[in-house]
């Protein structure tokens, strides 16, 4: 058997001006509301990646036409609120716990049933904490023990409730919202830390009546979804990997193009300046209801911070690459209170630990954090565990490595930034792939 192995290593400046792909959590909530919504949509900038692609092909499964007249875009022909029809398989989520956890709320309020399955990642990661609130709307969701894929959905009469999240959770916030869609009565979520409001945005855009503010969200059902065309941003999750190459590269200058810039997604943004990386923004504006600009980043020595609790729901999941920043500054850097981390693709916690480790870097883990000793980066071999973040946060530290970085299991890079490759040597990283032996 083989497998995806990349090998990076230090190289010159990183120049240049690149546009990273589309936002992954617009470009899934763009095609769910398109679907829904009464008459044509139009998604231009819609990330071409396995995860995307997944929740287009669910809808497709369900009775909605979905066009591709050129690559990132997007024609969908909504069915309305209740034109979904059920559909005639399994609805395969691939990686996606976004695409799953969403649709778990979408089809909760559908006249059919149906079942959410993943890929073997996604079957380990748990669902109860939607399973549950949404049970308390009076869905009927069965799952594996432990609340593990797949998730076997009775579709069937909802009722509005006020629900208080024990965890800032975007994804748990939107998968309510959406119930809320079909529910009878008023559905509201309030939020121990504001999180992204990306859904509330896009249903207001399509016509929905909902009110959100800081930490809160509140829409009745028994409304309709009008089409809308969408522009969805630069991902910052994948722009993260080029913003700490560039800070940590001697001699970069780089310019990442039109940046979502969601106040509720930049943490890193944030802690890079607060460790003293330059990044200026530029153009600053408005698309598609989401602020975006220019982010031109330069090389700037860092240092190690005590990173505020408070920033760490706007970057969860930027996490693996502010460890690799943490890695090369000088000092040490804490972080804590992220036990979310171990709950994503891999538990990115002990996975970002144990590859710093085998690179030479001092890390002490908690259970909800770990302190990051930073010093000289070394060679050697890391293992993704099929985490795509994973996997491009140690290409990024293999730039300012003592020698080659080795990283395993590379593939699921194309469930979020396919062309990663191409993109990153285009601006000057030194990255290669190549077929690797598993025994």
């Amino acid at each position: 058997m083989s497998q995806l192995e990349w090998t990076s290593v230090e190289t010159g400046p990183l120049t240049g001006t690149i546009v990273v792909p589309g936002d992954k959590s617009v470009s899934h909530r763009a095609i769910m509301l398109a679907a829904l919504a009464d008459g044509v949509s139009r998604i231009d900038g819609f990330l071409e990646g396995e995860d995307t692609r997944a929740t287009a092909a669910a809808f497709a499964g369900m009775g909605v036409r979905i066009q591709t007249p050129s690559p990132s875009t997007r024609i969908v022909h909504g069915v309305g609120l209740h034109g979904l029809q059920a559909p005639a398989a399994s609805i395969d989520c691939g990686n996606a716990g976004t695409g799953m956890r969403l649709l778990a709320g979408l089809l909760a309020g559908q006249h059919f049933d149906s079942v959410l399955v993943g890929d073997a990642s996604l079957s380990r990661r748990p669902m109860g904490r939607v399973i549950d609130p949404l049970a308390r709307m009076g869905a009927r969701i069965d799952a594996e023990p432990g609340g593990l894929p797949p998730l076997r959905i009775r579709g069937g009469a909802l009722r509005g409730m006020r629900h208080a999240l024990p965890v800032a959770s975007a994804q748990v916030k939107s998968a309510l919202l959406l119930a809320g869609l079909y529910a009878d009565g008023e559905t509201e979520v309030r939020e121990i830390h504001p999180t992204r409001d990306y859904s509330e945005r896009m249903l207001a855009a399509f016509g929905w009546p909902i009110a959100f503010g800081e930490g809160w969200a509140r829409l009745s059902g028994g409304h309709r979804l009008r089409a809308t065309d969408v522009r969805v941003p630069a991902d910052f999750s994948s722009a993260a990997f080029f913003l700490v190459a560039a800070s940590l590269v001697p001699g970069s200058d780089l310019v990442l193009s039109a940046v979502g810039l969601n106040p509720r997604r930049t943490g890193l943004l944030t802690a890079l300046r607060l460790m003293g990386a330059d990044i200026v923004e530029q153009d600053r504006r408005e698309q598609g209801g989401e602020l975006v600009a220019d982010l031109r980043v330069r090389h700037a020595p860092l240092h190690g911070v005590d990173l505020p609790p408070a920033l760490v729901p706007d970057m969860i999941d930027e996490f693996p690459a502010l460890f690799v920043a943490a890695a090369a500054a000088q000092g040490t850097t804490r972080i804590s209170g992220a036990a979310e981390l171990r709950v994503k693709e891999s538990d990115r916690l002990a996975a970002m630990a144990r590859g710093l480790e085998a690179l030479g870097i001092a890390v002490t883990e908690r259970p909800d954090g770990a302190d990051i000793e930073g010093g000289a980066i070394g060679a050697g071999r890391v293992d993704s565990r099929g985490d795509h973040r994973i996997a491009m946060s140690f290409a990024v530290a293999g730039l300012v490595a003592g020698g080659p970085v080795r990283i395993a299991d590379c593939a699921n890079v194309a469930t979020s930034f396919p062309g990663f490759l191409e993109l990153a040597n285009g601006c000057g990283f030194a990255l290669s792939a190549q077929a690797a032996d598993q025994r």
